[in-house]
This record gives structure tokens, sequence and C-alpha cells, in this order.
């Protein structure tokens, strides 16, 4: 079982679930963790006091929903729909990430956070 984690944001308060990978184990020590939103698409990041490297299962293709680690830019990404390098349907973040997690309800609902927004990551 995955470790849960809130993520709150404007007026909303996500559920997460944090996978086993190291990725994930080096940002469940590092809560909380206090930040503003970047966008880009429909896509959230912003940089977060954890530096690692790409694991071995990374990717530049993900689902709605998921969570993940941007290595180049130190950055927690939401993802919750295409972005501007998508190709078709799919969510494609800029470079391979590590996938450390993904949110226990719709994705969607993070459409309404705007840029600059302040976030907060917490233990649940």
């Amino acid at each position: 079982m995955g470790k849960k984690i809130r993520i709150l944001v404007s007026d909303l308060k996500v559920e997460a679930e944090l996978n086993e990978s190291k990725t994930a184990q080096l940002i469940w020590e590092a809560l909380p963790i206090e930040a503003k939103t970047n966008l880009w698409g429909e896509e959230i990041y912003f940089a977060i006091p954890v530096k690692t490297g790409l694991e071995g299962d990374s990717r530049e293709v993900v689902s709605a929903g998921e969570l993940g680690y941007w290595p180049t830019g130190h950055a927690f990404c939401i993802f919750f729909g295409p972005t501007p390098a998508s190709r078709g349907d799919e969510i494609r973040a800029a470079s391979a990430v590590n996938i450390i997690g993904k949110v226990l309800s719709d994705p969607k609902a993070f459409l309404k956070v705007k840029e600059g927004t302040k976030i907060v990551l917490e233990k649940a």
C-alpha cells in the first residue's frame, strides 16, 4: 500500500497515493512542501527540494491523474490532460519523468487551477 498525501491548491483538497519508488520515498521524506504552480497545457508542475535522477521505468507518455517527478527541473508534476508536447490524445511530459503515484479522484478538478497559485503537498 502506498503512502497517502494531500494536494491543497485553490479551494481543492485532493488525495493522492505515492508508489513504492525511490523517488516517491524521497518526496515523502521532504513533506510538507509549499510552492507556486506553473502550468504547461493540462499539467501542473513546480520545483521541489528533491534532487534525484531518472529511474529505470521513467517515461514521457503518462496517464491522466498520474504524478511524476521531472529530474530536469527538480519538479513535481500533476498530469490531467494534453500538454504542448502531446501527439493526438496522449498526455506527454516535456521529457521523461519518474512516475511517483496517482491522484485518487477525478484529475480534471485541476483544470480550474491558475498559474502562480500556492500549492501545498502534505502527508494525509
